[in-house]
């Protein structure tokens, strides 16, 4: 059978004998019952668990529109202006209206991004800018975690906070969206270093919830602060829209999370020899530290002892400061997980969660990166698909089943 997986932003095609495919993990096959500007609509005009806008916020209010940076899918130059829209039928000039994007531990924006991200009727309209960790608010420590709730300032000093995002699989924090885009969206690195250290306990799992300890700490700093109203979405593997819900930021969220895994857990016989695993091409493949969600991802289908193909162009590079030092400073995947279980460190975390999955199996990298850099971080490189599944034939044999999932981020296989 011939395959098209995303690589950056081109299609890579490849040939699986049908002897060898056991399985193309996809989506569950749900038909929205609206196109995506209804669902928007309907939404905002039926929040979750919440009155409407109109009913939370009032004119002369200032107001903050918390969103995610280019790393993350969302569509927010479709989605903010139903928002604004919103905001102006009861009174509120763009004036009082702040977009403030969630960087987390992520680099800053250029101009042209920001663009990107909000469209350019909203980018001349509202005033965007990106959090800055250096100027922040603190509100006490969170009951859970004793994590502290230091956030930009802009956000913090808002009479209002409306949150947008995505909601998908997250490998320990359970999901993404609701009150993600608080912690870690807006808060300091010290306050997310605190917050993802939980992400050793052997609840913080993907698709866990109630009982996350990560979530719950998430969920307790974003009440701190004070959600006011949240607009989250769920894409389908061609990032279109196929359900939405507003309101309330955690019970609009469960019900976002839910539907996700109608659409997105997918149950699977048996582990497979080799998984052919690709984050669905940019942005999500814009560097390591994105597509290692994937990877994770991945690991839940492949046998002990098998073999990932993972193939994320990584077009630049490794994607943050502190997991390129953890990457390149260890003399062996397994050092990893050993330090990060004596010292904690934000993005040293995803090294080690790397290092977990080739304690199960090795992983071949289809990328733009150098090999002799590929080889450094304990992968092996590959120009392409088909020589890696070439080299994972000759080491497993030519009898080896493959699971091949072409958005592994989004797809969380399930065995048993």
């Amino acid at each position: 059978m011939d395959i098209s997986l995303g690589i950056g932003k081109k299609q890579a095609a490849i040939r699986i004998p049908d002897r060898n495919l056991a399985a193309i993990l996809g989506p569950n096959r749900i038909k929205p019952e609206k196109d995506a500007v209804s669902l928007i609509r309907t939404a905002l005009a039926n929040p979750i668990g919440s009155p409407r806008l109109a009913e939370i916020v009032k004119p002369g209010e200032k107001v903050c529109i918390i969103t995610s940076d280019i790393t993350r899918p969302v569509p927010s130059a479709l989605i903010l202006p139903f928002v604004l829209d919103e905001l102006a039928k009861i009174g509120i000039p763009d004036s009082d209206i702040e977009i403030v994007f969630g960087l987390g531990i992520h680099r800053g924006h250029t101009v042209d991004e920001m663009i990107n991200l909000v469209g350019e009727a909203v980018y001349k309209r509202i005033r965007c800018v990106d959090s800055d960790p250096d100027r922040v608010v603190n509100f006490g420590r969170t009951p859970t975690n004793g994590t502290p709730v230091d956030v930009f300032e802009d956000v913090a000093r808002a009479d209002r906070r409306i949150c947008l995002g995505n909601i998908e699989f997250h490998y320990f924090a359970g999901y993404s969206g609701g009150g993600k885009a608080i912690m870690p969206g807006v808060s300091t690195r010290r306050a997310i270093q605190i917050n993802h250290s939980q992400m050793v306990k052997p609840e913080a799992i993907i698709g866990e919830m109630e009982n996350n300890p990560v979530r719950l700490d998430i969920d307790a700093a974003a009440g701190m602060v004070g959600v006011d109203f949240i607009l989250n979405v769920v894409l389908n593997e061609k990032k279109d829209i196929v359900f939405a819900v507003a309101g309330d930021f955690i019970k609009a969220h469960r019900v976002g999370t839910r539907f996700l895994d109608s659409l997105y857990k997918i149950n699977i016989e048996r582990r497979a020899d080799i998984v052919l695993v690709s984050p669905g091409g940019f942005p999500k493949d814009i560097n390591l530290y994105q597509a290692q969600k994937a990877l994770d991802n991945a690991k839940n289908a492949v046998r002990d002892g098998g073999i990932i193909i993972l193939a994320a162009a990584c077009s630049e590079g490794l994607g943050e400061e502190v997991f390129e030092r953890w990457m390149l400073g260890a003399k062996t995947s397994g050092q990893l997980i050993r330090d990060i279980q004596a010292n904690f460190e934000v993005g040293g975390h995803k090294a080690a969660a790397i290092a977990m999955v080739l304690e199960r199996a090795k992983v071949f990298l289809v990328s733009d990166l150098p090999d002799d850099f590929v080889r450094k971080i304990f992968f092996e490189p590959f120009p392409d698909l088909n020589a890696a599944l070439t080299a994972a034939f000759a080491k497993l044999g030519n009898e080896a089943k493959i699971i091949v999932m072409p958005h592994g981020g989004s797809t969380l296989p399930v065995c048993g």
